[in-house]
């Protein structure tokens, strides 16, 4: 059956008192519940400059864990992910008409990733990362939902001018602001060996994808490969909130499909 292994970690950084990441897991808590469940990982980031973002991806992460424990078994990864990151949009949305908090903005972005048998469905909203590592070299999964990035898409401005544009955290797709939210998912086969980081802007925006495969490529406990990728992100920059979540995959169960029904494949 799959076997994986997580450690995470989250630090405030240098200048802020609060911090408004938020992360979450489900682990499931039989054999039976890995194969009809699986796994699922998320982390958000409360948009700052609005009210209330540590409440924002509280909500958020809140919402898609407890979407993901109540899904029929069985249920198709890669429809369920982006209709979680709709619930929770319209949770952080709603949170805004009760009374203590109307005339309040809230915002988050999100990035799910979960995982079952030998596939990884990765869903998101925002500026938050999913990087896949394999074979020592770092992919991210996600593409950003940033102003910056769309820019650099139509070929209006370069690799660098985005790099180091005033406006690169400047979002253009959030959870909370409208009532509907479209999500980008992606769907991939799992190895033995691969390593995913689910991670805010904060430590992307400090590490580079060699320095972030190096630390996570590391024989040693998961926990101490989370908190040390945070550490060196906060070391480095520490403007922003960070936070990491690291999932190692030890192995994988890989089955196909007939008539519907599910089937182990030979090893």
């Amino acid at each position: 059956m799959l076997d994986v292994v997580f450690g995470q970690a989250t630090d405030p950084g240098k200048v802020r008192q609060n911090n408004e990441d938020a992360m979450g897991a489900f682990v499931p808590s039989s054999r039976q519940q890995a194969r009809s469940h699986g796994y699922l990982f998320a982390v958000a980031d409360g948009v700052g400059g609005l009210d209330l973002g540590e409440v924002a991806s509280a909500i958020a992460v809140s919402e898609v864990t407890e979407g993901f424990a109540r899904a029929q078994e069985g249920t198709m990864l890669v429809s369920l992910l982006p209709r979680l990151i709709q619930y929770a949009n319209a949770a952080v949305h709603d949170a805004t008409l009760t009374l203590e908090r109307r005339g309040k903005k809230l915002a988050s972005t999100v990035v799910l990733c979960a995982l079952r048998n030998d596939q990884a469905v990765v869903s998101h909203v925002g500026d938050s990362r999913c990087y896949l590592i394999r074979n020592g070299s770092a992919t991210a999964i996600t593409k950003d939902h940033t102003w910056v990035n769309e820019q650099r898409k139509l070929k209006l401005i370069s690799a660098q001018e985005m790099a180091e544009s005033e406006s690169r955290h400047v979002l253009i797709r959030s959870l909370g602001p409208e009532l509907f939210v479209s999500a980008d998912t992606v769907t991939f086969t799992l190895q033995a060996g691969d390593v995913l980081v689910l991670c805010s802007d904060g430590l992307h925006g400090a590490l580079g994808d060699d320095e972030i495969a190096e630390i996570v490529s590391q024989e040693k406990d998961i926990d101490l490969v989370a908190n040390e990728l945070v550490a060196r992100a906060v070391e480095v920059d520490g403007e922003d909130n960070t936070t990491a979540q690291v999932i190692r995959v030890r192995g994988v169960e890989r089955v196909g499909m007939y008539r519907g029904r599910m089937y182990r494949l030979p090893s």
